[in-house]
Protein backbone atom coordinates (compact mmCIF):
# COMPACT_ATOMS: atom_id res chain seq x y z
CA UNK A 1 0.00 0.00 0.00
CA UNK A 2 1.61 3.19 -1.30
CA UNK A 3 1.83 6.30 1.71
CA UNK A 4 -0.90 8.89 0.93
CA UNK A 5 0.04 12.16 -0.21
CA UNK A 6 0.47 15.13 2.13
CA UNK A 7 -2.76 16.38 -0.13
CA UNK A 8 -4.73 13.32 0.37
CA UNK A 9 -4.11 13.69 3.83
CA UNK A 10 -5.45 17.12 4.46
CA UNK A 11 -8.44 15.80 2.37
CA UNK A 12 -9.42 12.67 4.18
CA UNK A 13 -8.43 15.06 7.59
CA UNK A 14 -11.30 17.32 6.28
CA UNK A 15 -13.86 14.63 5.35
CA UNK A 16 -13.21 13.08 8.94
CA UNK A 17 -14.18 16.42 10.12
CA UNK A 18 -16.79 16.94 8.41
CA UNK A 19 -18.57 13.79 9.06
CA UNK A 20 -18.32 13.64 12.96
CA UNK A 21 -20.23 17.15 12.33
CA UNK A 22 -22.70 15.75 10.36
CA UNK A 23 -23.17 13.01 12.48
CA UNK A 24 -23.82 15.78 15.59
CA UNK A 25 -26.28 17.91 12.82
CA UNK A 26 -28.17 14.88 12.24
CA UNK A 27 -28.07 13.98 16.46
CA UNK A 28 -29.35 17.57 17.05
CA UNK A 29 -31.93 17.15 14.77
CA UNK A 30 -33.25 14.18 16.15
CA UNK A 31 -33.01 15.41 19.68
CA UNK A 32 -35.89 18.04 19.09
CA UNK A 33 -37.90 15.04 16.93
CA UNK A 34 -40.33 11.87 18.34
CA UNK A 35 -41.15 8.99 16.96
CA UNK A 36 -39.89 7.27 13.54
CA UNK A 37 -38.17 10.47 12.60
CA UNK A 38 -35.86 10.17 15.23
CA UNK A 39 -34.80 6.76 14.99
CA UNK A 40 -34.35 7.50 11.12
CA UNK A 41 -32.16 10.81 12.04
CA UNK A 42 -30.36 8.59 14.77
CA UNK A 43 -30.20 5.36 12.14
CA UNK A 44 -28.10 8.20 9.45
CA UNK A 45 -26.04 9.86 12.96
CA UNK A 46 -24.76 6.27 12.98
CA UNK A 47 -24.14 5.63 9.37
CA UNK A 48 -21.95 9.34 9.44
CA UNK A 49 -20.32 7.69 12.01
CA UNK A 50 -18.88 4.25 10.07
CA UNK A 51 -17.65 7.25 7.40
CA UNK A 52 -15.87 9.09 10.19
CA UNK A 53 -14.39 5.44 11.34
CA UNK A 54 -13.02 4.87 7.96
CA UNK A 55 -11.23 8.24 7.53
CA UNK A 56 -10.00 7.86 10.75
CA UNK A 57 -8.76 4.17 10.16
CA UNK A 58 -7.00 5.37 6.55
CA UNK A 59 -5.53 8.69 8.56
CA UNK A 60 -3.81 6.05 11.25
CA UNK A 61 -1.22 7.94 12.85
CA UNK A 62 -1.84 10.89 10.05
CA UNK A 63 -5.23 11.19 12.18
CA UNK A 64 -3.51 14.81 13.58
CA UNK A 65 -5.36 16.90 15.87
CA UNK A 66 -9.24 17.61 14.88
CA UNK A 67 -9.48 19.60 12.01
CA UNK A 68 -12.58 22.91 11.75
CA UNK A 69 -15.56 21.25 9.69
CA UNK A 70 -16.10 23.28 6.16
CA UNK A 71 -18.26 26.25 6.22
CA UNK A 72 -20.82 24.78 4.49
CA UNK A 73 -21.05 21.70 7.15
CA UNK A 74 -20.76 24.56 10.07
CA UNK A 75 -23.92 26.58 8.87
CA UNK A 76 -25.54 23.08 8.68
CA UNK A 77 -25.02 22.49 12.34
CA UNK A 78 -25.77 26.35 12.80
CA UNK A 79 -28.98 26.24 11.13
CA UNK A 80 -29.94 23.45 12.85
CA UNK A 81 -29.38 24.73 16.35
CA UNK A 82 -31.53 28.11 15.57
CA UNK A 83 -33.93 27.79 13.12
CA UNK A 84 -35.22 24.06 13.61
CA UNK A 85 -35.69 21.20 11.20
CA UNK A 86 -37.11 22.51 7.76
CA UNK A 87 -34.06 24.83 7.22
CA UNK A 88 -31.76 22.08 8.12
CA UNK A 89 -32.96 19.15 6.14
CA UNK A 90 -33.42 21.15 3.42
CA UNK A 91 -29.86 22.15 3.44
CA UNK A 92 -28.75 18.17 4.38
CA UNK A 93 -30.39 17.50 1.01
CA UNK A 94 -28.45 19.63 -1.01
CA UNK A 95 -25.34 18.44 0.87
CA UNK A 96 -26.06 14.86 0.66
CA UNK A 97 -27.21 14.45 -2.96
CA UNK A 98 -23.71 16.67 -4.11
CA UNK A 99 -21.21 14.53 -1.82
CA UNK A 100 -17.57 14.81 -2.81
CA UNK A 101 -17.28 11.11 -2.78
CA UNK A 102 -18.77 10.40 -6.08
CA UNK A 103 -15.44 12.01 -7.90
CA UNK A 104 -12.83 10.57 -4.76
CA UNK A 105 -11.52 7.41 -5.72
CA UNK A 106 -10.55 7.08 -2.36
CA UNK A 107 -14.04 6.73 -1.14
CA UNK A 108 -15.35 3.49 -1.40
CA UNK A 109 -18.35 2.59 -3.07
CA UNK A 110 -20.70 1.52 0.09
CA UNK A 111 -20.25 5.11 1.06
CA UNK A 112 -20.83 6.85 -2.25
CA UNK A 113 -24.12 4.82 -2.29
CA UNK A 114 -24.78 5.78 1.21
CA UNK A 115 -24.50 9.43 0.57
CA UNK A 116 -26.57 8.55 -2.43
CA UNK A 117 -29.26 6.72 -0.27
CA UNK A 118 -29.45 9.19 2.15
CA UNK A 119 -30.14 12.14 -0.16
CA UNK A 120 -33.31 10.31 -0.86
CA UNK A 121 -34.31 9.80 3.28
CA UNK A 122 -33.67 13.54 3.92
CA UNK A 123 -35.49 14.56 0.88
CA UNK A 124 -38.56 12.53 2.59
CA UNK A 125 -37.98 13.99 5.59
CA UNK A 126 -37.83 17.71 4.60
CA UNK A 127 -41.06 16.95 2.40
CA UNK A 128 -43.44 16.49 5.18
CA UNK A 129 -41.11 19.06 7.14
CA UNK A 130 -42.43 21.28 3.96
CA UNK A 131 -45.92 20.27 3.99
CA UNK A 132 -46.10 21.04 7.38
CA UNK A 133 -45.10 24.66 6.81
CA UNK A 134 -46.28 25.04 3.08
CA UNK A 135 -49.41 27.48 3.20
CA UNK A 136 -48.23 29.88 5.85
CA UNK A 137 -44.98 29.76 4.52
CA UNK A 138 -45.91 29.90 0.30
CA UNK A 139 -48.56 33.23 1.55
CA UNK A 140 -45.76 34.77 3.62
CA UNK A 141 -42.76 34.15 0.68
CA UNK A 142 -45.55 34.87 -2.16
CA UNK A 143 -46.77 38.37 -0.21
CA UNK A 144 -43.29 39.67 0.06
CA UNK A 145 -42.20 39.51 -3.13
CA UNK A 146 -45.29 40.92 -5.00
CA UNK A 147 -44.99 43.54 -2.58
CA UNK A 148 -41.84 44.06 -2.75
CA UNK A 149 -41.71 43.61 -7.11
CA UNK A 150 -45.15 45.56 -7.78
CA UNK A 151 -44.67 48.75 -5.74
CA UNK A 152 -41.08 49.11 -6.39
CA UNK A 153 -42.63 49.51 -10.49
CA UNK A 154 -45.26 51.16 -8.96
CA UNK A 155 -43.23 53.75 -7.58
CA UNK A 156 -40.62 54.14 -10.32
CA UNK A 157 -43.24 54.74 -13.28
CA UNK A 158 -44.81 57.28 -11.41
CA UNK A 159 -41.76 58.65 -10.39
CA UNK A 160 -39.89 58.73 -14.13
CA UNK A 161 -43.34 60.51 -15.46
CA UNK A 162 -41.97 63.50 -13.21
CA UNK A 163 -44.75 63.60 -10.86
CA UNK A 164 -43.85 65.44 -7.58
CA UNK A 165 -42.32 63.17 -4.80
CA UNK A 166 -45.96 63.98 -2.73
CA UNK A 167 -47.32 62.04 -5.29
CA UNK A 168 -45.00 59.11 -5.69
CA UNK A 169 -45.47 58.44 -1.78
CA UNK A 170 -48.89 58.63 -2.57
CA UNK A 171 -49.14 56.13 -5.22
CA UNK A 172 -46.46 54.08 -3.31
CA UNK A 173 -48.83 54.16 -0.09
CA UNK A 174 -52.13 53.38 -2.21
CA UNK A 175 -50.40 50.77 -3.92
CA UNK A 176 -49.26 49.31 -1.09
CA UNK A 177 -52.69 49.09 0.62
CA UNK A 178 -54.58 47.94 -2.28
CA UNK A 179 -52.36 45.44 -3.04
CA UNK A 180 -52.06 43.86 0.73
CA UNK A 181 -56.06 44.14 0.99
CA UNK A 182 -56.03 42.47 -2.45
CA UNK A 183 -53.70 39.92 -1.85
CA UNK A 184 -54.92 39.07 1.62
CA UNK A 185 -58.47 38.86 0.40
CA UNK A 186 -57.74 36.84 -2.62
CA UNK A 187 -55.59 34.21 -0.53
CA UNK A 188 -58.17 33.69 1.75
CA UNK A 189 -60.89 32.84 -1.14
CA UNK A 190 -58.07 30.79 -2.66
CA UNK A 191 -57.33 28.92 0.41
CA UNK A 192 -61.27 28.35 2.18
CA UNK A 193 -62.73 27.58 -1.66
CA UNK A 194 -59.90 24.45 -1.57
CA UNK A 195 -60.56 23.39 1.70
CA UNK A 196 -64.12 23.49 0.62
CA UNK A 197 -63.37 21.33 -2.24
CA UNK A 198 -61.45 18.97 -0.20
CA UNK A 199 -64.36 18.96 2.27
CA UNK A 200 -66.85 18.07 -0.25
CA UNK A 201 -64.46 14.82 -1.43
CA UNK A 202 -64.34 13.51 2.06
CA UNK A 203 -66.75 10.82 3.70
CA UNK A 204 -69.67 12.60 5.29
CA UNK A 205 -69.30 11.49 8.80
CA UNK A 206 -72.95 10.45 9.63
CA UNK A 207 -72.61 8.00 6.75
CA UNK A 208 -70.98 4.98 9.08
CA UNK A 209 -74.54 5.28 11.06
CA UNK A 210 -76.85 3.91 8.01
CA UNK A 211 -74.75 0.89 7.76
CA UNK A 212 -76.63 -1.31 10.15
CA UNK A 213 -79.45 -0.87 8.30
CA UNK A 214 -77.73 -2.18 4.55
CA UNK A 215 -79.09 -5.43 3.31
CA UNK A 216 -76.41 -7.50 3.51
CA UNK A 217 -77.47 -9.92 0.80
CA UNK A 218 -77.65 -6.69 -1.83
CA UNK A 219 -74.30 -5.03 -0.36
CA UNK A 220 -74.73 -1.85 -2.02
CA UNK A 221 -71.69 -0.58 0.66
CA UNK A 222 -69.23 -2.10 -1.74
CA UNK A 223 -70.41 0.47 -4.66
CA UNK A 224 -68.75 3.06 -1.67
CA UNK A 225 -65.41 1.61 -1.79
CA UNK A 226 -65.55 0.66 -5.86
CA UNK A 227 -66.05 4.72 -6.51
CA UNK A 228 -63.18 5.29 -4.46
CA UNK A 229 -60.71 3.26 -6.69
CA UNK A 230 -61.26 -0.63 -5.16
CA UNK A 231 -61.93 -2.95 -7.84
CA UNK A 232 -64.51 -5.02 -7.26
CA UNK A 233 -63.40 -8.20 -5.53
CA UNK A 234 -61.84 -5.56 -3.45
CA UNK A 235 -64.80 -3.87 -2.64
CA UNK A 236 -66.73 -7.10 -1.73
CA UNK A 237 -64.38 -8.37 0.28
CA UNK A 238 -63.92 -5.18 2.23
CA UNK A 239 -67.76 -4.50 2.58
CA UNK A 240 -68.22 -8.15 3.99
CA UNK A 241 -65.28 -7.34 6.78
CA UNK A 242 -67.18 -3.88 7.67
CA UNK A 243 -70.68 -5.97 7.83
CA UNK A 244 -68.62 -8.86 10.09
CA UNK A 245 -67.47 -5.97 12.40
CA UNK A 246 -70.79 -4.46 13.01
CA UNK A 247 -71.91 -7.93 15.05
CA UNK A 248 -69.19 -6.45 17.58
CA UNK A 249 -69.90 -2.64 17.20
CA UNK A 250 -73.10 -0.92 16.45
CA UNK A 251 -71.13 1.76 14.15
CA UNK A 252 -67.84 1.68 12.28
CA UNK A 253 -65.76 4.19 10.56
CA UNK A 254 -67.06 4.22 6.63
CA UNK A 255 -62.95 4.25 5.48
CA UNK A 256 -61.76 2.21 8.09
CA UNK A 257 -59.37 -0.15 6.92
CA UNK A 258 -59.66 1.13 3.26
CA UNK A 259 -56.55 2.48 1.55
CA UNK A 260 -58.62 6.08 0.77
CA UNK A 261 -56.87 8.56 2.99
CA UNK A 262 -58.47 11.31 4.36
CA UNK A 263 -58.88 14.75 2.93
CA UNK A 264 -56.39 17.02 4.91
CA UNK A 265 -57.08 20.91 5.08
CA UNK A 266 -54.26 23.57 3.52
CA UNK A 267 -54.16 25.18 6.29
CA UNK A 268 -56.61 27.80 7.77
CA UNK A 269 -57.95 30.56 5.39
CA UNK A 270 -57.80 33.36 7.74
CA UNK A 271 -54.33 32.66 8.87
CA UNK A 272 -52.96 32.80 5.19
CA UNK A 273 -54.73 35.90 4.51
CA UNK A 274 -52.93 37.85 7.20
CA UNK A 275 -49.88 36.49 6.65
CA UNK A 276 -50.86 37.62 2.69
CA UNK A 277 -51.82 41.06 3.91
CA UNK A 278 -48.92 41.70 6.40
CA UNK A 279 -46.09 40.24 3.93
CA UNK A 280 -47.22 42.02 1.19
CA UNK A 281 -47.50 45.44 2.94
CA UNK A 282 -44.15 44.84 4.50
CA UNK A 283 -42.88 44.07 1.07
CA UNK A 284 -44.52 47.19 -0.36
CA UNK A 285 -43.57 49.80 2.09
CA UNK A 286 -39.23 49.02 1.42
CA UNK A 287 -40.12 51.17 -1.95
CA UNK A 288 -41.53 53.90 -0.47
CA UNK A 289 -39.16 54.23 2.65
CA UNK A 290 -36.58 56.79 0.56
CA UNK A 291 -39.53 59.29 -0.26
CA UNK A 292 -40.18 59.84 3.12
CA UNK A 293 -37.03 62.14 3.55
CA UNK A 294 -36.38 65.01 2.05
CA UNK A 295 -34.28 63.87 -1.51
CA UNK A 296 -34.30 63.98 -5.06
CA UNK A 297 -36.56 61.53 -6.58
CA UNK A 298 -33.58 60.28 -8.71
CA UNK A 299 -31.67 59.52 -5.37
CA UNK A 300 -35.32 57.67 -3.78
CA UNK A 301 -35.53 55.32 -6.65
CA UNK A 302 -32.36 54.55 -6.89
CA UNK A 303 -31.99 53.76 -2.80
CA UNK A 304 -35.27 52.16 -3.07
CA UNK A 305 -34.36 49.66 -6.18
CA UNK A 306 -31.04 49.15 -3.98
CA UNK A 307 -33.30 48.13 -0.30
CA UNK A 308 -35.61 45.64 -2.84
CA UNK A 309 -33.13 44.17 -4.73
CA UNK A 310 -31.10 43.54 -1.15
CA UNK A 311 -34.76 42.41 0.26
CA UNK A 312 -35.91 40.03 -3.19
CA UNK A 313 -32.08 37.89 -2.89
CA UNK A 314 -32.75 37.59 0.47
CA UNK A 315 -36.10 35.65 0.04
CA UNK A 316 -34.66 34.06 -3.22
CA UNK A 317 -32.32 32.56 -1.02
CA UNK A 318 -35.02 31.25 1.66
CA UNK A 319 -36.67 30.11 -1.17
CA UNK A 320 -33.86 28.47 -2.76
CA UNK A 321 -32.53 26.70 0.83
CA UNK A 322 -35.98 25.36 1.73
CA UNK A 323 -36.10 23.60 -1.99
CA UNK A 324 -33.18 21.90 -1.64
CA UNK A 325 -31.95 24.33 -4.65
CA UNK A 326 -28.77 26.68 -4.71
CA UNK A 327 -29.34 29.70 -2.85
CA UNK A 328 -27.17 32.31 -5.16
CA UNK A 329 -29.28 30.68 -7.96
CA UNK A 330 -32.94 31.41 -6.53
CA UNK A 331 -31.26 35.01 -5.23
CA UNK A 332 -30.03 36.46 -8.62
CA UNK A 333 -33.37 34.98 -10.36
CA UNK A 334 -35.58 36.85 -8.03
CA UNK A 335 -33.30 40.00 -8.10
CA UNK A 336 -33.41 39.76 -12.23
CA UNK A 337 -37.02 39.16 -12.76
CA UNK A 338 -37.96 41.81 -9.81
CA UNK A 339 -35.42 44.39 -10.78
CA UNK A 340 -36.39 43.49 -14.76
CA UNK A 341 -40.27 44.19 -14.07
CA UNK A 342 -39.46 47.53 -12.48
CA UNK A 343 -37.00 48.77 -15.60
CA UNK A 344 -39.74 47.97 -17.97
CA UNK A 345 -42.49 50.69 -15.67
CA UNK A 346 -39.65 53.11 -15.10
CA UNK A 347 -39.36 53.05 -18.85
CA UNK A 348 -42.93 53.12 -19.72
CA UNK A 349 -43.61 56.21 -16.89
CA UNK A 350 -40.57 57.89 -18.52
CA UNK A 351 -42.41 57.65 -22.29
CA UNK A 352 -45.09 58.93 -20.60
CA UNK A 353 -44.08 61.59 -19.09
CA UNK A 354 -42.28 63.10 -22.63
CA UNK A 355 -45.29 62.17 -24.13
CA UNK A 356 -47.44 64.13 -21.56
CA UNK A 357 -44.36 67.18 -22.02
Amino acid sequence: MSQPTPRQIRRWQQYLANERAEAAVYRELARNRHGEQREILLRIADAEARHETYWRDKLGNEVGMPRTPDFKTRFLAFMARRFGTVFALAMLQTAESRSPYESDEDATSQMKADEAIHAEVVRGLAAEAREEMSGTFRAAVFGANDGLVSNLALVLGVMASGADPKFVLLAGFSGMLSGALSMGAGEYISVKSSNELLEASAPHPDAGQKIPLLDVDANELALVYRARGMSEDEAEIHAQKVFATLEKHQQVDLMDGTHVAPAQELGGAWGAAMYSFFCFGGGALIPILPFFFNISNLTAGIIASILVGIALMVTGSITGVLSGKPPLMRALRQLGIGLGAAGVTYALGAAFGVAVN
